[in-house]
C-alpha cells in the first residue's frame, strides 16, 4: 500500500514517471522522497531548492492526533496555534492564519480555519496518507493564502492506481488515557471491474473520534496570569471595599476540550494507459469545546429593566462540511504540452456556535476552488509549467458575535515556472500574476488588487554528497477579507477587532538559503531565510476598551522574519537486529516591526533529539522537545517559560515488516510536564496535554 500512496501523492500535483526514475538512479538517493508541492515540476527532496519536507504514511500512523496543527508541531520550522485539541492550524516559521494555506491534495480546505484560531481545519489528519510542507512563500503557485507557507494533505480519496492485488486498505484504533479517547479509521480502495485498457477502483474511508476533558499537571491558567488576576482584583476591592466571591480556578484538567467527531468519503477513478479521472464525495462532523472562553448568562431583574449576572455558559462549536472533489491527470503530448492536470473542488461548511443550547453565531461557507497545470515538453535542458487557478468564497457569518461581515470574494491566478539544468546546476525562474475582487455588500464595502510575484533559484551539486540552493523572491499578498472589514467582538482572541478597508496590498523581499548533504550513514538539512516585507498586517491592541473588550486593529507595519531550520540524521550501529539512528533538529524565528518592537506570538527557540532503534518486529523510540522561554513578547503579550517534554513508543509487529500488523504502545509527556505553546492565544488558559498514555492498533490489507 506504501508504494500506491507514494505514487498517488505523486501523481496528484505533477510528477513525470520517467523524470522521477531519472531522478533517482542518477543520483544514488533512492529513498528520497518527490516534493510536488512547491512547484508543479516535482523534484526529489535532496534537490529541492525550497524548503520541504515529506512525511510518509508510516510516520502519519504513529502520530494520532486530532488536528493538522499538532500533527505537524515537531517538525522542523513549525508550531501550531492550539485553540485545544480540535483547532490547532500550523505555523510556519512564525506565520499562520490567511498566510499559511492547508490544501486538499492541491487546492484549498475550503473551511473557515483562516479567519479565527477557534475554528478547526476541515481536513481530518485520521484519514491522511501522506503530507508535504514546504516552508516559506508558495505564493507563486498556490496564491495569496500560502504567503508563509503550505501544508499539502493527501488521503487518496481519488485513487490513481490499481490497487496491488486487486484491494488494499488499513485500519487503525487507539485508546488515550489523557482524555479517555477514543479513535477508529479506515479505509480502502477495490478494484471494482476493467472495461478493456480502462478499470475502474471505487475508494471507502471512514473515521470517528470521541475524548472527553483532557488532564494537566496543575493549574489552566497560567502563573503569570493568575497573579496578574489576582492583582487587579486587590486593586479592585481596595477601590470598591466590598467583598466579592472569588471564582474556583480549573485544576487538573482544562473545562470545555472536549470532542466528538466522525465523517466519511467515497470515490471512484477510471484509470486508462495514458491517465486517470476520478470523482469523490466526503462529509465531517465534529462537536468541540472552545476551552477558556465562555459566555456570560443575563438575567432580567423584577423590574424589568435590571440584570443581574447569573454564570457563564461553556462556548462549544457545531461543524459540518459537505465536500465534492475532482481530479484527473492526461499523459498525452499535445503540442507543446506533455501531461494536462485538473483538480476541482466545491465544499459547503457551516459551523454554530453555541453558548450552553442556544445557537451563538453562525459561520457559513460555500467555496469552489479549480486549478490546471499544464506540463511542457522538454526542450534541450529547458522544461517548464504553466498553471491556472480560480476561488470563489461566499463566507457570512450570523449572530450577535458576527465580527466579519457578510463578503464574497472572487480570485483568479495564472502562473509559469521555467527550468535550466546542466551537469550540476540548477536554475529556476517562477512567476504569478493574481486578480482578487472582495466585497462585502451590508457594510457597502469592495475592494480589487492586483498582484505579482516572482521568484528565481538556483541549485549546485558541487559533489555527489552535496545540494546548495539559493531562492530570490518578490511577492505580494492581497489582504483577507477579515483584515479589511472586521469590525465587532471576536470573543475567540478576547478582542474587539477592526479591520481597515484601506489596507494595501502586503509585499515581501526575501532570500532562502537551504544545504543538503549526505555522507555515509550522516545526512543533514539546513534551511535560513530573511524576509523583509512592506505593510506587513498584524493584529495589533490600541489601547481602547470596546464591550469590556480590550480593542485590536489590523494595521499595516514594515516587519522583517528571518531564522533558520537545522536537522541531522546519523545511521549509529547495529546490535543484533537492531539498526540504532538519531536525530537532532533546531529551528528558530525572529521577528520584528521596524517602528513597533516584537512581532506577537513567535515561537521560541526549539530543539528536538531522536533516539530509535528499529527491527523488523520491534520498534523502539525515544523523543526530546526542549523549548526555551520567550521574553520577546508584544504589548499586552505575557512571557512564556520554556519547557521539555519526554516521548516513548514501542511499535511491535507479530509478523514482521511484510505483515500489515503493528501495536503501538506510547507515552507522551512521560514527566507530566507544564508546556504551553507561546504561539497561541490561549497559552495563559490552556496548556498542552499532561501525561498520556497510548495504545495503537494498526492493521493494512
Amino acid at each position: 500500500m506504501k508504494k500506491k500512496l507514494l505514487l498517488s501523492g505523486a501523481a496528484a500535483l505533477g510528477v513525470c514517471a520517467p523524470y522521477v526514475a531519472v531522478a533517482q538512479e542518477d543520483h544514488g538517493h533512492a529513498d528520497d522522497e518527490i516534493i510536488v508541492t512547491g512547484t508543479p515540476i516535482a523534484h526529489p527532496e535532496h534537490e529541492s531548492i525550497i524548503a520541504a519536507d515529506v512525511l510518509t504514511e508510516e510516520e502519519l500512523a504513529s502520530r494520532g492526533e486530532a488536528s493538522i496543527g499538532e500533527l505537524l508541531r515537531r517538525e522542523p520550522g513549525v508550531s501550531s496555534t492550539f485553540f485545544g485539541p480540535a483547532a490547532s492550524r500550523p505555523i510556519i516559521r512564525g506565520l499562520g492564519g490567511d498566510r499559511v494555506s492547508v490544501l486538499d491534495a492541491g487546492i484549498g480546505s475550503i473551511d473557515a480555519s483562516s479567519v479565527s484560531d477557534d475554528h478547526a481545519v476541515a481536513v481530518e489528519p485520521a484519514m491522511a496518507e501522506r503530507i508535504e510542507i514546504v516552508r516559506g512563500a508558495a505564493t507563486l503557485y498556490y496564491g495569496s493564502s500560502a504567503a508563509g507557507g503550505v501544508v499539502n494533505v493527501f488521503d487518496g480519496r481519488i485513487p490513481d492506481s490499481e490497487p496491488e492485488g486487486g484491494i488494499d486498505g488499513a485500519l487503525r484504533t487507539s485508546l488515550s488515557s489523557v482524555n479517555d479517547g477514543v479513535e477508529a479509521a479506515g479505509g480502502f480502495d477495490a478494484l471494482i471491474g476493467k472495461f478493456g485498457d480502462t478499470s475502474f477502483v471505487f475508494h471507502g474511508e471512514g473515521y470517528y473520534r470521541d475524548a472527553d476533558d483532557y488532564e494537566i499537571p496543575g493549574f489552566a491558567e497560567s502563573e503569570r496570569l493568575r497573579a496578574l488576576e489576582e492583582a487587579e482584583e486587590e486593586e479592585h476591592d481596595d477601590e470598591e471595599d466590598h467583598d466579592h466571591e472569588e471564582e474556583e480556578e480549573a485544576f487538573g484538567t482544562v473545562p470545555n476540550s472536549a470532542i466528538t467527531a466522525k465523517g466519511g468519503a467515497v470515490g471512484g477513478s477510471l484509470i486508462f494507459p495514458d491517465g486517470f479521472i476520478g470523482v469523490s464525495a466526503k462529509i465531517s462532523r465534529s462537536l468541540y469545546g472552545v476551552p477558556g472562553h465562555h459566555h456570560h448568562e443575563e438575567e432580567e431583574g423584577e423590574e424589568g429593566h435590571d440584570h443581574e449576572e447569573e454564570g457563564e455558559e461553556a462556548v462549544n462549536i457545531d461543524l459540518e462540511q459537505e465536500r465534492y472533489d475532482l481530479r484527473g491527470e492526461l499523459q498525452k503530448p499535445f503540442l507543446f504540452i506533455d501531461t494536462t492536470k485538473i483538480r476541482l473542488g466545491y465544499a459547503d461548511y457551516t459551523h454554530q456556535e453555541l453558548e450552553g443550547d442556544e445557537v451563538g453565531t453562525t459561520f457559513n461557507n460555500k467555496g469552489f476552488e479549480g486549478r490546471i497545470e499544464f506540463l511542457e515538453k522538454e526542450f534541450g535542458n529547458f522544461r517548464g509549467a504553466t498553471g491556472f487557478q480560480y476561488k470563489h468564497r461566499n463566507f457570512e457569518a450570523i449572530g450577535d458575535e458576527a465580527f466579519t461581515p457578510p463578503n464574497i470574494t472572487d480570485q483568479f491566478g495564472v502562473f509559469t515556472v521555467r527550468e535550466y539544468e546542466t551537469g550540476n546546476w540548477h536554475a529556476q525562474v517562477a512567476g504569478r500574476y493574481e486578480h482578487t475582487s472582495t466585497e462585502a455588500e451590508s457594510v457597502s464595502l469592495s475592494r480589487d488588487f492586483d498582484a505579482f510575484s516572482v521568484s528565481a533559484g538556483l541549485g549546485v551539486e558541487p559533489n555527489e554528497n552535496l545540494f546548495l540552493g539559493i531562492n530570490l523572491l518578490r511577492t505580494e499578498r492581497a489582504p483577507a477579507p477579515e483584515e479589511l472589514f472586521s469590525d465587532g467582538p471576536h470573543l475567540a482572541t478576547n478582542a474587539y477587532e477592526i479591520g481597515d478597508p484601506t489596507l494595501g496590498k502586503e509585499t515581501a523581499r526575501g532570500v532562502e538559503t537551504t544545504l543538503h548533504g549526505e555522507y555515509g550513514p550522516l545526512s543533514f538539512t539546513v534551511n535560513g531565510f530573511y524576509t523583509d516585507y512592506k505593510d506587513f498586517v498584524a493584529l495589533i491592541p490600541n489601547g481602547e476598551e470596546e464591550d469590556e473588550l480590550p480593542v485590536f486593529e489590523f494595521v499595516a507595519h514594515d516587519a522583517v522574519f528571518k531564522g533558520f531550520e537545522a536537522q541531522a540524521d546519523a545511521d549509529l550501529f547495529s546490535v543484533g537486529d537492531f539498526d540504532i539512528a538519531a536525530r537532532a533538529q533546531l529551528d528558530y524565528v525572529r521577528a520584528t516591526f521596524d517602528d513597533e518592537g516584537d512581532v506577537p506570538r513567535i515561537p521560541p527557540l526549539r530543539t528536538v533529539l531522536v533516539l530509535e532503534a528499529t527491527s523488523p518486529h520491534l520498534d523502539v523510540r525515544g523523543e526530546v522537545e526542549i523549548a526555551a522561554d520567550q521574553n520577546r513578547i508584544a504589548d499586552y503579550e505575557l512571557p512564556t517559560d520554556g519547557y521539555t517534554l519526554v516521548n516513548l513508543a514501542a511499535t511491535w509487529r507479530p509478523g514482521g515488516e511484510d505483515h500489515g500488523l503493528s501495536v503501538q504502545l506510547r507515552a507522551d509527556n512521560v514527566t507530566n510536564e507544564e508546556a504551553r505553546l507561546h504561539t497561541s492565544f490561549l497559552k495563559d488558559v490552556a496548556p498542552l496535554p499532561g501525561r498520556n498514555v497510548k495504545l495503537v492498533l494498526r492493521g493494512a490489507f
